[in-house]
């Protein structure tokens, strides 16, 4: 995906003030829904509380489901 498209679609996106935490938010949602990193960790990349990031995607209608513990370990390693 190039840089314009990228940054195209992470402008409509109403969350977030600048770009960078827009494109960051894109990011992170994909790594979560992937369940390459927990909600705690994409938290902290956003500088959120994990709450307020479980807030986010349930105001956004985004299921999200807690990593497995098979999951966790393979986020320690990354």
């Amino acid at each position: 995906m190039n840089k314009e498209l990228t940054q195209a679609i992470a402008s409509e996106i109403q969350l977030f003030q600048n770009i960078e935490q827009k494109e960051n938010f894109l990011f992170l949602l994909g790594a979560l829904l992937a369940k390459v990193i927990s909600l705690k960790k994409a938290a902290e990349v956003m500088q959120l509380e994990p709450a307020e990031l479980l807030k986010i995607l349930d105001l956004m209608g985004i299921e999200f489901s807690y990593l497995c513990e098979e999951d966790v370990a393979l986020e320690k390693s990354w």
